[in-house]
């Protein structure tokens, strides 16, 4: 299996021409009738082998942290830190295993938030501000040396973690505008994937991926607010509301197609099933709702991924003209 870095690769080291992969991209395409483009690429599992590796990975990682435990617990995970940077320096830097990076970024970025906690007596502010921040930098860090795609998501979570938890420290009383800060931070983190993703409008190269995990975390981070601040997530399942949720699916929806990203989409579906399964218990009466909204959406996802390039023609020609630049071109 070869991804677009490996094609990259082989034309900066001049053993295809950047033609003749054109080519066999446009080949592809022709063969799969969907543009590449619109096929969201991005490098997960080579082989069984990541899955192998991640295996061994977790069992040493994990292992290391309760022999270590009874000696000192802030050792131990520092030796978790300290393992997750070894193993990368060999399975990120020399094999270029996809699995086995993502496990091992979030192992380090999160093994220094835990490590950091432990070095306090319990969750206080000035724990959970100085152990998102040291994981905001160790992402940066990491970033600097592996260039993992999903650390900037990753290090754009933590960053999320640190605001929040300045906040909260400086402001306790700021504790009723955290959901608007959250969805503001949600926006800041959609337009940041915005930006790697318009750096890369054919999406052949890292930057692609590196958006698509950052549209992977901000759709939750708008939608979850949203929803919390209609009520839905309380209790509150007036049908105002639950439809409130579906016009929100819909805006999200929309802008998912414009920008050509199933990700974006993906990521908020969760919160449209409940509001279609409650509207259905509540006022339809129905048993069986969850089956019937599971129906009801399997059919409608299917058919949009049927027909995905002919609704995003639609949708991207009621975009401004100077919105256009900034999206994947519509194939017709």
């Amino acid at each position: 299996m070869y991804s677009e870095d490996d094609l990259n690769t082989a034309i900066e080291q001049k053993i295809f021409t950047q033609n003749a992969v054109d080519e066999f991209r446009q080949a592809i395409s022709n063969i799969k009738n969907s543009p590449s483009v619109d096929e969201e690429n991005f490098r997960l599992v080579n082989g069984f082998n990541d899955i192998f590796v991640v295996i061994a990975i977790c069992l040493l990682l994990f292992s290391s942290i309760y022999v270590l435990k009874p000696v000192n617990d802030s050792l131990a995970s520092f030796s978790f830190v300290a393992l997750s940077w070894i193993l990368s320096e060999f399975f990120v830097l020399k094999r270029k295993m996809s699995l086995p990076a993502i496990v091992l970024l979030i192992a380090f970025v999160g093994g220094i938030f835990s490590a950091t906690l432990s070095f306090f007596k319990g969750t206080s502010e000035p724990a959970m501000v100085t152990a998102a921040a040291l994981a905001t930098v160790g992402a940066y860090t990491h970033w600097l040396r592996f260039k993992v795609p999903i650390t900037v998501a990753a290090g754009t979570v933590a960053l999320i973690g640190t605001l929040v938890s300045v906040i909260l420290s400086v402001f306790p009383d700021a504790k009723e505008w955290i959901l608007a800060l959250v969805a503001i931070c949600g926006i800041g983190s959609f337009f940041l994937a915005m930006y790697w993703d318009s750096a890369d409008l054919t999406r052949t190269t890292r930057k692609a991926d590196v958006a698509f995990w950052l549209h992977l975390i901000s759709a939750p981070l708008i939608i979850h607010p949203l929803f919390s601040m209609l009520g839905v997530l309380e209790g509150d399942q007036s049908i105002i509301n639950m439809a409130g949720v579906i016009v929100l699916y819909i805006i999200m929806s929309l802008i998912s197609i414009a920008i050509d990203r199933r990700a974006f989409m993906v990521s908020s579906l969760a919160y449209v099933l409940y509001a279609l399964t409650t509207i259905l218990k509540n006022y339809g009466d129905v048993d069986y709702s969850f089956a019937v909204t599971g129906v009801f959406m399997g059919a409608l996802l299917l058919l949009l991924s049927a027909f995905w390039q002919v609704t995003r023609r639609r949708v991207v020609s009621w975009l401004p003209v100077g919105l256009t630049k900034y999206v994947p071109n519509v194939v017709n």
